[in-house]
């Protein structure tokens, strides 16, 4: 319900900026892009309810998936990193020439957003953390994650094989039966 709520709060503020499409909006300045980043165990699938209305009020929208999650899953390794992730986001936005951008992290997303928004300043109109971790210097998101035993299990586990096992959907706060079955 919270992540709805938030969503719905930044739609409502961020879509009347793309009211008209760029072709007719009478200053000559272009609709925002929005560049949705996913957070862990989703993919650029995790936005299908959103796309549509943004792209209904006249914005152009991006939902790339990052490297080893949803259907780009087969090509996560051990190797894969935020590095990983952060190349993957500055190739949608320098391979599309995307410019006045407004790049919206959600949860473990905000780290990538935020690396890449310093890195890509020029193309970036606003910086979105939608429920999204920031750690601060010397930390991992896993270490803001979950209470300190869970973490220690996902921490060996993600050791050992190189991945992160997901959290139940219901832990972060989703109870409707039908965005379960979604989700999951």
């Amino acid at each position: 319900r919270r992540f709805a709520q938030q969503l719905a709060l930044g739609l409502a503020a961020s879509a009347a900026a793309c009211t008209t499409p760029a072709a007719k909006r009478n200053d000559g300045s272009a609709a925002p892009t929005f560049v949705l980043v996913h957070g862990a165990w989703c993919g650029g699938w995790c936005w299908r309810k959103l796309t549509p209305l943004l792209a209904q009020a006249g914005c152009a929208v991006h939902t790339p998936t990052l490297t080893g999650l949803g259907e780009r899953a087969h090509l996560g390794s051990r190797e894969t990193s935020l590095q990983t992730h952060v190349q993957d986001l500055q190739a949608v936005l320098q391979m599309h020439d995307l410019r006045n951008v407004i790049l919206v992290g959600h949860s473990c997303a905000g780290r990538v957003t935020s690396l890449v928004a310093d890195r890509e300043r020029a193309r970036i109109k606003q910086l979105v953390y939608l429920d999204a971790f920031v750690p601060e210097d010397g930390k991992r998101v896993v270490d803001y994650l979950l209470p300190l035993v869970r973490r220690e299990a996902i921490v060996k586990v993600g050791a050992e094989t190189g991945f992160v096992p997901p959290v139940p959907a219901t832990a972060l706060g989703v109870t409707d039966g039908t965005d379960l079955a979604w989700i999951n």
